[in-house]
């Protein structure tokens, strides 16, 4: 019954959003409280929301504060330079704008925190494919993709979650994998140079001057004076390389774990705001201009909470675990670690990490070693639907790609899911290729 609920409340969310009936924000909250209610915890479910916004809380805030302090360092011209370099090389052709879509995402996502590269690539990219008309939706799908690709660091989050749920170290896990992220890298690549193609074929190539693509730039691809006078305002090349080094210093302590994120986004944001806009009316000028990126994003983070919250509560991520585990008969136990690297496409979009690191891999695992299959073997291959992970509805980042970019969830789910699972089966075949984990086991 729990089984059924659970799947019927993914299947019905992603219907109703995919055919544009309802909006994430509201599916969010009213699809899991209406399967609670016929699965009978009317007299629990406000407990069960609370608890999955109590869980979620910290991440709202991250990006609350993260939307902010990017939004900050975009106000104040941090990126101008790179937006420049950016242009210098891909003037108006469509697939250099794509593939440098990418290449920027990939490098930008070494940090493991998918937020901070889609606010980076979006603030830099996305005034290039609306000046020529290019769909949006290629550049969400591959900044999503590089994100999932390089998060596999061990301060990524996923490969953290595998080496603490199956007691390995991290580097076991990553370092071996690194050749199948390099092959998964050049398929993205690949991707990005099909897509461009695509794009200048339908496009053609625009043949003007870098400045004419992007407002303030000059025709050099260098910054210069942004079209109106309010934006000249707000820009501050004097403090240039002192925003560079509080943003270096905010990305080594989010890889070093000083404080929790949210912390160390709301420190950075304060220093921010008052480095650059001392003027107090500027700062509420700041943070206004900024406010409606930071509620239509956070309000769907909390929306997320309460799906979350009932998903966990009810049981439904359990009973929907166990279910599809049972499925798998005795005689396919030597291809378990294949099993694992395919089922963790499906698994990890319908449930959170958390739930398929600690609650279903484990058990993955120990059935695992009967055949030969070591704990660091499963975990290589439990990271490999990573990429297909990131279009859950469950991942609050993806809210905030979809929504700086302005393009549809259902539409960029649509556009990205071939291409996401077309990635992962690369990264298998290299990760199999390569010996990573076994094709199949002994038993022993």
């Amino acid at each position: 019954m729990l089984t059924l609920l659970g799947f019927g409340m993914v299947i019905v969310f992603m219907t109703l959003i995919m055919a544009k009936r309802l909006s994430p924000l509201v599916a969010l909250i009213l699809v899991p409280i209406v399967f609670a209610l016929l699965g009978g915890f009317g007299s629990s479910v406000d407990d069960m929301m609370l608890d999955g916004i109590r869980k979620i809380a910290p991440t709202g805030v991250m990006l609350m504060f993260a939307i902010l302090y990017f939004g900050v360092m975009i106000d104040a011209g941090l990126f101008d330079p790179i937006v420049g370099r950016i242009l210098r090389l891909v003037k108006g052709d469509p697939l250099r704008i794509v593939v440098g879509t990418t290449v920027l995402a990939l490098l930008i996502s070494l940090d493991g925190d998918g937020s901070t590269t889609y606010m980076i690539v979006v603030a830099a990219m996305l005034p290039l494919y609306r000046r020529l008309g290019m769909n949006a939706l290629s550049m969400t799908c591959l900044a999503m993709l590089s994100s999932g690709v390089m998060n596999l660091t061990p301060w990524g989050g996923p490969t953290a979650r595998a080496a603490a749920a199956l007691h390995v170290d991290a580097g076991d896990i990553f370092v071996p994998l690194v050749p199948a992220i390099g092959v998964s890298i050049l398929a993205i690549l690949g991707l990005s140079f099909y897509l461009g193609l695509h794009e200048r074929r339908r496009l053609g190539t625009v043949n003007l001057p870098a400045g004419a693509l992007h407002a303030g730039y000059d025709e050099d691809g260098v910054p210069g004076g942004p079209t109106s006078e309010d934006d000249d305002s707000l820009r501050r090349p004097r403090l240039l390389w002192v925003n560079a080094a509080l943003t270096l210093a905010l990305m080594v302590g989010l890889i070093l774990g000083v404080l929790p994120l949210p912390v160390l986004f709301m420190i950075a944001f304060a220093i921010a705001l008052v480095i650059n806009y001392p003027d107090l009316a500027e700062q509420r000028r700041r943070v206004a201009h900024h406010a409606g990126n930071v509620l239509s994003v956070v309000a769907l983070i909390f929306a997320a909470g309460i799906f979350t919250g009932i998903l966990s509560g009810t049981g439904m991520v359990e009973a929907m675990s166990r279910s599809l585990l049972a499925v798998i008969p005795d005689a396919l136990g030597p291809y378990l670690a294949v099993i694992t690297a395919l089922v963790s496409m499906p698994f990890t979009f319908f449930m959170s990490n958390d739930a398929f690191y600690f609650g279903v891999l484990p058990i993955l695992s120990d059935a695992a070693q009967g055949y030969g299959i070591s704990a660091v073997e499963m975990a290589r291959a439990s990271l490999i639907g990573q990429p297909v992970h990131l279009l859950s509805p469950l991942v609050p980042s993806t809210y905030l790609l979809v929504g700086l970019a302005a393009v549809d969830f259902g539409d960029h789910q649509r556009f990205t899911l071939k291409w996401a699972v077309l990635v992962c089966l690369v990264m298998l075949a290299a990760a199999l290729a390569i010996g990573l984990f076994p094709w199949a086991g002994v038993a022993g």
